[in-house]
């Protein structure tokens, strides 16, 4: 993967002090690598915007610049333009959710989002809840502001909500500022939080006044099963993050955040400060794109190749890789979660896979530090299922040495062996 060139910094001393928690994302870091033609990708979770018509966006554009004129070009409200506003709330009324167009902001991204809650709730030193693992560039947008994150177990019903609750006791009604749950198809882990621990979560949060911020990127993405109300649905006050990146395109930029009023007004002070308002443009295009009912049928095309993709992942998965390694069964999103025995660790095999020409995110980068070591990431959103394939078959190759050495110790009595998931479950 190269070695970074040290350069010497002659400001370093007048950063702030909390730069030095921030990690670099480790799947941007390996953007370089998986851009090269012979590598692939299993890193990224990027939609395949290839299936998306450049003939709708193009018609959009220009419907965005003949109808929207200069309003398109010029600056626009905080709040974002109200004809996407009303867009967004169709969408929202479609998974069971209840709002108005003055109960969400259009952000740059969901990201965005993150940021601006970080921004208005934390502290530093102040404690927040997440799953563990949890989405990278969540855990990169509270770091910034010096948290200490709490993380609580997944398994494949989703969030633990017995260990959430023995958390919540420990650090005290006013002890943790938020828990920030990603409920559907969760990256990194895959898993959906069941019906019964979404009621759970929601009385927890009553009980101990804690908000939950509800990150739902992939919601629409389902593969197999039935519709789960989101959080948002079953209580108001829940503070609900949507995106158009995985139902459009990321390169748009295009998110939302619903809030109770008194948080909402809040977010916008902080989002006058970073941008003053979204891009009217982007806006303005993605109105136009969503008008009438093409959009859906290309993300019916989408939903029905990410579903051949993932059941491409979860076959090779099964051909290539041994008895004592698990793996998540998704329903729906973007990523497969792989578990392997727990005295190995994925980081240091990455380099060896990419010499191989395949790309992974080790499972330490999905949680604050020390935890995760022997798990990674995979993503079948983007390479056709015979490369997924080809893939798994070569990070199985990159691991058969080192499991089979782990084997020969545990036959030896030199360390314990790890109990063999049920694969059924994930």
């Amino acid at each position: 993967m190269g070695t970074a060139r040290v350069v010497f910094d002659r400001w370093d001393g007048r950063y702030a002090a909390a730069m030095a928690d921030v990690r670099s994302s480790a799947v941007r870091d390996l953007f370089a690598a998986a851009s090269r033609p012979d590598v692939i990708s299993l890193s990224g979770g990027m939609p395949d915007v290839r299936r998306v018509p450049h003939a709708l966006v193009e018609k959009a554009v220009r419907d965005a610049l003949r109808h929207d004129g200069a309003s398109a070009l010029q600056y626009g409200s905080s709040e974002g333009r109200f004809a996407l506003r009303e867009i967004i709330v169709g969408l929202m009324g479609e998974t069971g959710v209840r709002l108005s167009e003055d109960d969400l902001v259009v952000t740059s991204g969901a990201q965005q989002g993150l940021d601006l809650l970080a921004k208005v709730f934390i502290d530093p030193g102040d404690t927040v809840i997440c799953e563990g693992p949890t989405y990278v560039g969540a855990l990169q947008a509270f770091s910034v502001y010096r948290p200490i994150v709490e993380c609580i177990e997944t398994d494949e019903h989703g969030m633990r909500v017995d260990l959430l609750e023995e958390t919540l006791r420990r650090v005290g009604p006013r002890g943790a500022k938020f828990i920030y749950t990603i409920p559907n198809f969760q990256n990194p882990a895959g898993v959906t939080l069941s019906a019964e621990r979404r009621r759970r979560l929601l009385e927890l949060s009553r009980e101990y006044d804690i908000p939950v911020i509800e990150d739902d990127p992939y919601g629409r993405l389902r593969y197999e099963g039935g519709h789960v109300l989101p959080l948002r649905a079953l209580d108001p006050e829940v503070i609900y993050l949507g995106t158009f990146s995985k139902i459009f395109a990321p390169g748009l930029r295009l998110g939302w955040l619903a809030a109770p009023r008194p948080i909402l007004a809040k977010v916008l002070l902080a989002k006058q400060g970073a941008d003053l308002c979204g891009s009217s443009f982007a806006q303005a295009v993605a109105e136009r794109y969503m008008t009438g009912t093409a959009w859906r049928r290309v993300l019916a095309d989408l939903t029905r190749t990410y579903g051949e993709r993932r059941d491409a992942m979860l076959a090779a998965l099964e051909e290539h890789l041994p008895a004592d390694v698990a793996w998540t069964h998704p329903e729906g999103g973007f990523f497969v979660w792989v578990t392997l025995p727990a005295h190995l660790d994925t980081k240091p095999l990455l380099a060896e896979a990419v010499e191989r020409g395949v790309t992974f995110v080790p499972g330490g980068d999905f949680f604050p530090a020390g935890m995760g070591s022997n798990c990674l990431r995979l993503a079948f959103c983007y390479e056709e299922p015979a490369q997924i394939a080809e893939g798994v078959r070569r990070i199985a190759e990159v691991l058969e040495d080192k499991l089979a050495l782990y084997r020969a110790f545990v036959e030896a009595g030199a360390m314990p062996a790890s109990p063999r998931a049920d694969r059924s479950e994930g």
